[in-house]
């Protein structure tokens, strides 16, 4: 089961989601390209916030407890994964 949390993400995604698929019908009823992009840029901020507050999250949960062990190896796959979000 979904805690608050998680379901106010996956609520964002799902929006984000349902306005690609409306972007999709923008491209396809031939709407002018600059309000195409528009709208991708309000998609990718939208994924972008989420993918933050989801790195947020995840540092807060990880390092904490890394920290708290001395576990080198979670730390460093806490990097890698910030490395990774944010190419």
């Amino acid at each position: 089961m979904l805690d608050e949390r998680e379901k106010a993400l996956v609520h964002r995604l799902a929006r984000a989601v349902g306005h690609l698929k409306s972007i999709k019908t923008m491209v396809e009823n031939g709407r002018d390209c600059s309000e195409v992009l528009i709208q991708l840029a309000a998609v990718k901020a939208a994924v972008n916030n989420t993918g933050k507050i989801m790195l947020e999250s995840y540092i807060k949960e990880n390092i904490t407890s890394a920290v708290r062990n001395g576990d080198r190896e979670a730390l460093e796959k806490v990097k890698t994964v910030i490395d990774t979000f944010v190419k």
